[in-house]
């Protein structure tokens, strides 16, 4: 499964007789990784299948238009990353959630999720990230949990190494800050 790249994957897809195939070797390839990045981002299992297959649908419908200007690996978490904050973003619409709110629903969905198995340091460390900014979260996530390079985040999240840099800097002090007050 895992042994036919990216590169050979993509050529299959593009002919129809094999395209199904091609795709759900795509689909088994990536599956758990982009599962766990998308959990990481919403923390909720249930939204993140559904995030998933959304995410799945567009790669799809857009996998013809890939012009392979980056990794197919990038250009599926950025799909799923975009996926994941818009639905961040009207969830936070839907029900009027300042910052503080969301952290704090958050926090409970993590303690209750019947999904999570870490130790209690693991919980400790989840709601440290869980009080960072989006960006912060999203990039110390991708750089901690992922160890995702910077040039591939920068493609993702389309923004600078430096920036990408300084945001995971800020969130280690803040991760740190607050494992040391709780």
């Amino acid at each position: 499964m895992q042994d036919q790249s990216d590169k050979e994957l993509l050529k299959l897809f593009r002919i129809s007789s094999s395209r199904n195939y091609a795709f759900d070797m795509i689909v088994r390839k990536y599956q758990e990784r982009l599962y766990w990045h998308v959990r990481k981002i919403i923390l909720n299992h249930e939204d993140t299948d559904d995030i998933l297959q959304n995410t799945f649908i567009k790669i799809w419908n857009g996998l013809d238009n890939f012009r392979e200007d980056s990794h197919l690996f990038t250009w599926l978490y950025k799909i799923a990353t975009n996926e994941a904050l818009n639905f961040l973003k009207s969830k936070k619409r839907r029900y009027f959630l300042p910052f503080s709110d969301y952290e704090h629903s958050a926090g409970r969905e993590l303690e209750s999720d019947p999904y999570f198995n870490g130790d209690e340091l693991q919980m400790k460390l989840q709601k440290a990230i869980v009080t960072l900014p989006e960006k912060q979260r999203l990039v110390f996530n991708m750089k901690y949990f992922d160890e995702m390079k910077y040039d591939d985040m920068s493609k993702i999240l389309d923004t600078s190494v430096g920036s990408l840099k300084a945001s995971y800097h800020h969130a280690v002090k803040k991760i740190e800050k607050y494992l040391n007050e709780n």
